[in-house]
C-alpha cells in the first residue's frame, strides 16, 4: 500500500474515532454517527488498498 495513503487513511480514520467519541461525550447522536461512518470509510479504503497490493504480488 502506498504510504502517503496509508497514513491518510489511517488519519482519517482517527479523526472518526475522535468525532465517535466527543458525540458520546456530549450526547451529541449525529456526531457520534458522524464518526462511525469515516471509520467505516477509511477501514473500507484500506481494505480496497490491501487487495489491490495483493494482486500486484
Amino acid at each position: 500500500m502506498a504510504a502517503g495513503k496509508k497514513a491518510k487513511n489511517i488519519g482519517q480514520g482517527a479523526k472518526g474515532k475522535v468525532k465517535e467519541t466527543t458525540g458520546k461525550a456530549l450526547g451529541n447522536e449525529s456526531l457520534e454517527a458522524k464518526g462511525r461512518a469515516e471509520q467505516a470509510v477509511a477501514d473500507a479504503k484500506q481494505a480496497g488498498q490491501k487487495a489491490k497490493d495483493a494482486m500486484k504480488h
